[in-house]
């Protein structure tokens, strides 16, 4: 099966044109020697480890005995997005974004959707997600994912085309923003010329961005302007410790622990040396179990006791709030497009992805006679975690799965392996395509939903492989979009870009199979 390629219209390179987008920055990597690529790559990875861009890997999970701190790999070549292909998917991403806040908002007051039939009652009653004590709980703007990550793939549709697709929507604790901002700053360190050249969309004002949207998620009783923010963040230990500790800096808040907050009067103070300070507005890093000993787990001591006390009664504002979770469930993906045309009375902008929900039994048999080619996920997993991929599994782990399936089908859900997008990236042997995916970030607040023209694109290094999580041995890439008329500005310049002798031709080293 030929893969739908980012810079290629066909992969493996077969003399196919390169995307008008592309083709000043395909004359531009022609003419660089692989010793300077090389270099470059070595001086990134350098500057990572001294500034400390890390991730945390639990246990078990590290599997190559790397410690518990790694860099994520980061390849120099950016994905790029032409300038019409993301205004579509940006208005994709609002109307999604819209309408699964209103689906939170419905869920913990009217239940209009459950008393419609669009969504299944027991989805959401016998869903861990599910945080009853939300219900009814006011909260400002009816605003409850005020960050969302939502996962993009591009692949062939039935007409061949390229086309955009949801693969997952993140509104717990959605990460990986710091990446996308310290991959921009490294590419614009390493190739500054490139940017003169190509007319890149900024990144770089989205810490303002989000320190507004969290400013105006700020309590009645405080003005925006005022409001004294927070960055609740479970500790050093935590798998995304550096972002939480980038953002607070980025954003010039404070960045908190359980332990530095204490509730008064059902009102929220950080201590400080100058003596306990309100707090308006808590960013949380942490899951929902563990935010207040008195509500969730008691044994929790990465949260604040009274925190939900002083939540419900409006006193402070936690985002994202309480109970998303229930929105980002894997089994209440599918019913997302129902939900648009529910709130919204719109058709979906963005597709899903087919997807079979094996608590039903009719899927779940279909799924069990297609496991080798399916894509089989856990409903609350994460992380590439619990995951079969069928193509690329054992028998015998075709045949574990098949047994963990029996035992829970609720616990599961099933797509098709699609033919993901892939962009050429630097590995050992040269230029060779790997699989990517896309994760925007959507910000919402009474004021409305902004973002910024980009995101996190995850790459997979192994050849092959589908599974992008950087726990996983995925990597990242710098993300372009491009301004208007920039494709018409691409295609002049590289007309007027010479082919120099002895050139690295990305096309010649492109190798391996996707």
């Amino acid at each position: 099966m030929q893969k739908f390629d980012e810079m290629y219209a066909m992969l493996p390179f077969d003399g196919s044109d390169v995307r008008t987008h592309y083709k000043a920055y395909a004359q531009w990597l022609a003419r660089q020697a692989q010793t300077t690529m090389r270099a470059r790559q070595a001086e990134a990875e350098m500057i990572f480890r001294r500034v400390g861009i890390t991730f945390a890997v639990y246990g078990d999970k590290d599997e190559s005995g790397a410690g518990t701190e790694r860099l994520i790999p980061f390849d120099l070549i950016p994905r790029i997005i032409p300038a019409g292909e993301w205004a579509r998917m940006q208005q994709g991403l609002v109307q999604r974004v819209t309408a699964l806040n209103r689906f939170i908002e419905d869920i913990y007051h009217g239940q209009a959707i459950l008393h419609a039939g669009i969504v299944p009652r027991d989805l959401i009653d016998g869903n861990a997600q599910f945080r009853p004590q939300m219900q009814g709980v006011l909260v400002p703007g009816g605003v409850y994912a005020h960050i969302a990550g939502i996962d993009i793939v591009r692949a062939r549709n039935a007409q061949g085309e390229g086309e955009y697709y949801v693969l997952e929507d993140n509104l717990r604790v959605p990460s990986g923003v710091s990446y996308m901002l310290e991959n921009r700053k490294m590419m614009m360190r390493l190739f500054p010329e490139l940017f003169s050249t190509h007319a890149v969309e900024p990144v770089a004002h989205y810490p303002d961005l989000l320190l507004d949207t969290l400013r105006a998620s700020a309590p009645g009783s405080a003005g925006a302007a005022s409001a004294t923010v927070v960055v609740l963040t479970p500790g050093m230990y935590n798998s995304a410790y550096f972002e939480h500790a980038f953002l607070a800096q980025q954003m010039g808040v404070e960045l908190v622990e359980g332990q530095d907050l204490v509730v008064r009067d059902r009102v929220v103070y950080m201590r400080t040396t100058r003596g306990l300070q309100r707090v308006d507005v808590i960013y949380r890093r942490v899951d929902d179990d563990f935010l207040d000993p008195q509500v969730f787990r008691p044994d929790s001591s990465l949260g604040c006791a009274g925190l939900m006390d002083a939540y419900r009664a409006g006193n402070v504002t936690i985002c994202n709030a309480v109970g998303t979770g229930i929105a980002d469930d894997k089994s209440v993906y599918p019913y997302v497009p129902d939900m648009i045309r529910f709130y919204l009375g719109e058709e979906p902008i963005l597709s899903n992805v087919p997807t079979w929900l094996c608590r039903k039994p009719d899927d779940l048999r279909y799924v069990l006679d297609h496991l080798h080619e399916l894509v089989v996920k856990e409903v609350h997993g994460a992380g590439g975690y619990g995951m079969l991929i069928g193509p690329a599994a054992t028998q015998a782990e075709i045949a574990s799965f098949r047994q963990a399936l029996l035992a829970n089908p609720a616990g599961y859900i099933a797509q098709p392996t699609l033919s993901l997008s892939s962009c050429p990236t630097m590995v050992e042997a040269g230029i060779a395509p790997r699989h990517i995916d896309l994760r925007p970030f959507v910000l919402s607040s009474q004021e409305g939903v902004r973002m910024v023209a980009g995101g996190l694109t995850r790459v997979a290094l192994k050849e092959g492989s589908l599974v992008v999580n950087s726990s996983q041995g995925g990597g990242t890439k710098d993300t372009w979009v491009l301004g208007d008329g920039s494709e018409a500005l691409a295609a002049s310049l590289a007309a007027g870009l010479p082919q120099s002798a002895g050139a690295w031709s990305p096309q010649a080293s492109l190798v391996g199979g996707v």
